[in-house]
Order: C-alpha cells, then sequence, then structure tokens
C-alpha cells in the first residue's frame, strides 16, 4: 500500500516536472519540493528522475545521431535533392525533425552533456540549412529555364516577354532567363516560375525561417529574381546611365533615351513589379516580413535604376526647347504614383516610395525653371534684331508657337504651377479631368509671358526711323499673337477681355500708321486757297515715294493687308477724286489740266494694291 502512495507520488513528480519544463536545476528543484517527505522516498525519488533523465538524454544522442546519418546523406549528394520528390520530402521531414529537437531541448542547454548535443545539432542544421539554400536557387534556376513564359492563358496569368530587339535573337542567349515580348496592354500578370516550382520553395522557405535562416533564404531568392528584373528592363533598352553621362548626351540621344525610359517604366511598375510582389507573396506565404524584405532586395536596384535616370532629367539643362520630354517624364511618374504606392507599401519599402514622390516633384521644379528660361530668352533677345520690312519676328513666332504646344499639356501644366503639390491617389485622376482648369497661378505665368514678349517687340519697334513702319511692325507681330490665341487654351487661359484689349492695340496701331503715312498726303488734296499746281505736284510726289518705300514693306496676313489697303483706298481715292474733278474748273489750271494730273483714281488703286508685296520681312513664314 506504502508503495502503491509512493508510485502516486512519484507521477505526481513527473506530472511537476512537466509543468515546470526543463530547466538547469529542475531535478533539485522537485525534490526541494518534496523536501518534507520521508529521507528514503526522496532517494527513491531522486533516483527515479536522474534514471529517467539518463534514459532522456540516451534518446536525445540516438535521434541527434539518427538525423546526422539521414541529413548528411542529403547534404553531401552529388544530385539536385529536388529531382526526386521521395528525397526532397525525406530531407524535408529530417529538417523538421532536426528544428524541433534543438527546439524541445534547448531549456536544457545549461546541462553539460545537452549542450554539446544542441551544438553538434546546431551544426547539422547549418548544414541542412546550406543546402536548402542551395537547392532553393537550383530550383528557382531549374523552375525558369523549364517554364514556356511566352505562353499566353485567358482566365490566367499571362507569361509574356519583353524585348526591345528582333524576334531572331539568338535563342540560347534567351533561354538563360526567361524574358517576355513586347505587348500594349499593361493589365498582365506574369509567373516566371510553374506553380509546382512555387510550391517547393515555399516548403523550402518555411524550414528556413523556422530555422532562423529567413534572412539567407530572402537574399537567395532576391540574387535569382534581380537578374530577372535588370535583364527584362535591358531588352526593353534602358541603359544603366550616371548623372554625368545624362547630362553630356546629346539632346537628341536623350530623347530618344526618354522614350525608352517611359516605356520601361510602365512596364516595370504596371507588370513587372506587381508580378515579382504576387510571386514573392506565394513563395513566402505566411511570413510577411521576410515576404516584404525579399520584394524590396529584388526591386531597389531596378527601380534606383530608372530613379536615377528621372532625377537626371529634372536636374539637367533648363533650355527651352527641352519642356516637352520633362513634361513626358513628369506625367509617367505623376501616372504611376498610385503603383509606387501600391506596389511598395510595406515599410522596407517606404524609402522607395518616398524617392519616387521626390522625384516627381523635382521635375515640378524643372518645368518651373524652364519657363524661367523661356522669359529670359525673351528677354535676353537683342533689341536690334527687328526684321526689314516690318515683318513678323522670329521671337514671337517662337514664343507662340511654343505657348501653343505647351499648353496642350495644359492640364500638367495647372498641376506644376499650383503652389503644393500633392501626388495624386488613384482616385484623383477623375476630379482632375473634371474640375474647371481657369488656374490663376498658369494664367498668371502665361499672361507674364506676353507681357514680356509684347515689351521686347516695343523695344524692337523703335528702332525703325520710319514711324509707319514701327506701326506696320506692331501691327504684324499683334495679328500673330492674337490669331494664335484665338481658338485654343491660350485664348481661355487669357481670357476674353485680355483679347479685347490686344485688339484696341491694333486698331490703335492701325490708326497710327494711317495718320504718319497718308495724312501729309492727304492734306495736298484739300482746296484752301494754294496753289493746285504746287498741291498736285507735291502729292504725285509724296504718293511715288511712299508707294516705293511700302512696297516693300511686309504684312503677312492677307486679310490685315487687305483691310490696311482698303482702309488707304477708302480714304485717299474719295479725296482724290474729288481733288482733280475740280480742278478743270479751276483759273490756275484751265486747258492744262491733263498735263499735270499723273494719276487717275483707277492708277492710284493699282498703285495702292502694290503696297506691302515685300518678301524679306517674312522671316521664314507666318507658321
Amino acid at each position: 500500500m506504502a508503495e502503491n502512495g509512493e508510485e502516486k507520488l512519484i507521477q505526481m513528480a513527473r506530472h511537476i516536472a512537466k509543468t515546470l519544463g526543463h530547466t538547469d536545476n529542475m531535478t533539485d528543484d522537485i525534490l526541494q519540493i518534496f523536501s518534507n517527505f520521508d529521507g528514503r522516498f526522496r532517494e527513491k525519488l531522486s533516483e527515479k528522475l536522474s534514471d529517467e533523465d539518463s534514459r532522456s538524454f540516451a534518446a536525445l544522442e540516438q535521434t541527434l545521431k539518427s538525423l546526422d546519418r539521414q541529413i548528411s546523406r542529403y547534404v553531401s549528394a552529388g544530385h539536385p535533392i529536388w529531382s526526386d520528390s521521395a528525397d526532397s520530402s525525406s530531407f524535408l521531414d529530417s529538417v523538421d525533425e532536426l528544428i524541433g529537437l534543438i527546439r524541445d531541448w534547448t531549456p536544457m542547454s545549461g546541462e553539460k552533456n545537452v549542450s554539446a548535443c544542441l551544438d553538434r545539432a546546431e551544426d547539422l542544421l547549418q548544414q541542412a540549412m546550406f543546402r536548402l539554400e542551395d537547392e532553393f536557387k537550383l530550383s528557382m534556376e531549374r523552375g525558369g529555364e523549364s517554364f514556356d513564359v511566352t505562353r499566353y492563358h485567358n482566365g490566367e496569368s499571362a507569361h509574356p516577354s519583353y524585348s526591345s530587339d528582333s524576334e531572331d535573337q539568338d535563342k540560347d542567349e534567351d533561354d538563360e532567363i526567361p524574358v517576355a515580348h513586347p505587348i500594349s496592354d499593361y493589365n498582365i500578370i506574369i509567373d516566371a516560375l510553374p506553380s509546382g516550382t512555387i510550391n517547393d520553395l515555399h516548403e523550402i522557405v518555411k524550414r528556413m525561417v523556422a530555422g532562423g535562416y529567413g534572412k539567407e533564404c530572402s537574399h537567395a531568392y532576391s540574387s535569382c529574381r534581380r537578374e530577372f528584373l535588370e535583364e527584362s528592363l535591358s531588352r526593353l533598352g534602358l541603359q544603366k546611365l550616371s548623372n554625368d553621362e545624362v547630362q553630356k548626351m546629346q539632346w537628341s540621344d536623350l530623347e530618344d533615351e526618354i522614350e525608352r525610359w517611359i516605356k520601361a517604366a510602365n512596364v516595370a511598375l504596371r507588370i513587372l513589379f506587381p508580378s515579382e510582389r504576387r510571386l514573392c507573396d506565394r513563395i513566402f506565404f505566411g511570413f510577411s516580413s521576410a515576404a516584404d524584405l525579399s520584394f524590396m532586395e529584388v526591386c531597389r536596384g531596378s527601380t534606383i535604376q530608372l530613379l536615377k535616370f528621372t532625377d537626371a532629367v529634372a536636374i539637367g539643362s533648363r533650355a527651352p526647347e527641352r519642356l516637352f520630354k520633362v513634361l513626358d517624364v513628369f506625367e509617367t511618374v505623376r501616372d504611376l504614383i498610385p503603383e509606387f504606392e501600391a506596389v511598395f507599401s510595406d515599410q522596407y519599402c517606404l524609402f522607395l516610395r518616398n524617392e519616387a514622390i521626390t522625384i516627381w516633384k523635382r521635375l515640378g521644379e524643372a518645368i518651373r525653371g524652364i519657363f524661367m528660361e523661356l522669359e529670359n530668352l525673351i528677354r535676353r533677345d537683342p533689341a536690334k534684331t527687328a526684321v526689314p520690312g516690318g515683318g513678323l519676328h522670329p521671337i514671337t513666332r517662337y514664343v507662340m508657337n511654343y505657348l501653343r504646344a505647351a499648353c496642350q499639356s495644359r492640364q500638367t501644366l495647372e498641376q506644376v504651377f499650383e503652389e503644393s503639390v500633392a501626388p495624386p491617389s488613384a482616385g484623383d485622376y477623375r476630379k482632375m479631368e473634371d474640375r474647371s482648369l481657369s488656374s490663376s497661378s498658369m494664367s498668371v505665368q502665361i499672361a507674364w509671358i506676353m507681357e514680356l514678349l509684347q515689351s521686347n517687340l516695343e523695344a524692337k519697334s523703335k528702332i525703325y526711323r520710319d514711324s509707319p513702319l514701327c506701326s506696320v511692325f506692331m501691327m504684324n507681330n499683334g495679328r500673330y499673337i492674337v490669331q494664335k490665341v484665338k481658338d485654343c487654351e491660350l485664348g481661355s487661359l487669357l481670357g476674353d477681355d485680355w483679347v479685347r484689349k490686344q485688339m484696341a492695340k491694333l486698331r490703335l496701331y492701325h490708326v497710327s500708321y494711317q495718320r504718319s503715312s497718308w495724312s501729309k498726303v492727304l492734306g495736298e488734296l484739300k482746296i484752301d486757297g494754294h496753289s493746285l499746281k504746287e498741291k498736285l505736284k507735291f502729292f504725285n510726289t509724296n504718293f511715288e515715294q511712299i508707294c516705293k518705300t511700302q512696297s516693300t514693306w511686309v504684312i503677312f496676313d492677307e486679310q490685315l493687308r487687305d483691310e490696311l489697303r482698303s482702309s488707304v483706298a477708302g480714304n485717299l481715292l474719295p479725296a482724290y477724286g474729288n481733288f482733280i474733278g475740280r480742278l478743270p474748273s479751276s483759273p490756275e489750271m484751265g486747258k492744262q489740266v491733263e498735263r499735270y494730273v499723273k494719276y487717275s483714281v483707277e492708277d492710284l488703286e493699282a498703285r495702292i494694291n502694290e503696297l506691302f508685296q515685300g518678301r524679306g520681312g517674312l522671316a521664314g513664314g507666318r507658321k
């Protein structure tokens, strides 16, 4: 009966041991609990516990030796373990058992014998992890080589391959890394590895993370996938260029490079990176931190390459002709900001998302800087560069065509000239399309450039010694400006009041031309008691001189030319007809009228129609 009671107490001691868990002084702790019991019972309890510890340690030794034999056989195998599903399954089971053994016995590592076994177990685990890492890399490489990336599946993931070269490229080279052929639809996902391989990789990931080798696994993954991304971007024509190399490129070459960059950026952010995110999440399913770290390491280099080129464009020359390509880059980055935010949403990728937004804002600064350079270009254009014949000045044609072209991107420029530019989210684009575009910042910018241009033209007009030619020059350029403003975004930016004011200025120039050119000639046709012969003589001389001079002047716009001729004829012909009609009745002229009348009214009209026939002042035409 007593022995039965002792057995129950021993069972209780075992239960207490299990409850306490393995500790360095477990046996002493249990004996202390039963210190009040009979000394013989304490002795018996101590013997039984020590005996059980010995048997457990012996089991540990035996299990470790068995695992060592099994795992070492696979670690030293000269062929890929995953070439045989039975081998891979057996190897993973052994690794699981080893990880469980280490986990269970680690609390007893303070005991000398256990500690020595755990050291051996850790060494064996390290060997297993190294071999798993190798198998991980081999599986990724083998999966990529065997997978047909050119297949397309309706309703499934697509497997395209991008290439900027011809389809007749060296097939051996193409087979090294799965890369896809050009497509225009960005709404696809690429699976560069078959589903079976992904499952195998996921099983390896679980063991490596459980074994404390998650970072090594992430590094192995990223080193393989990074090569795929870099090769894909290279096939799209994207070069790895430093800031200095970009700055030194000829503008025509840089324009071509920007076109390639736009294509590569869209493919990367809308296809390649989302596909990598999906692949990474599947392989590292259940290990979000490892998945995020791996994805960042895969995409970091390619993303930085894309952003470095953008930054080089942003800090480059502010020459006005670069505006339109810089706008293209700005719009591309802006439109891809939602993709940056969606794909790089985790903590590891935060710096990439922030860098994209920073460079996008820097591109906005570059665009504003280009407009400042346009202002400087207008200011610096020499006042002495007026064209012959009062025609259209090259600076007028350049600035107006430039602004018309720029305003085709009005929505973007409105955004650029906002005082605080915030990155648009995916839902902001509809709002941007629907909102009123009459932003004062853009209107003020354009109005200021127009004011600079007109001031420059006024300064140029003053170099003409002939006052009427000064008016013709201002009419030519003013008319061109108004025509370029009407019926386009410039007109809505500057407003109807601005156009009306310009039209009023044109009328004043017209009046000034009439007064300075023809008022003296018209004065000779007044019958006021002075000698009619002298008046007619002076009229003929002055009229001939004016026609001779103004026939070399230029009016580029046919309607304006007809208006000026009609205006001259409307004032001059009636006065001249009235004047010569009264000559026969003049005692002074008598029968000598025909001798002094050199022109008929029809002759005068013909000469007036020869005005403004010059070509030298067209300055390359009116376009």
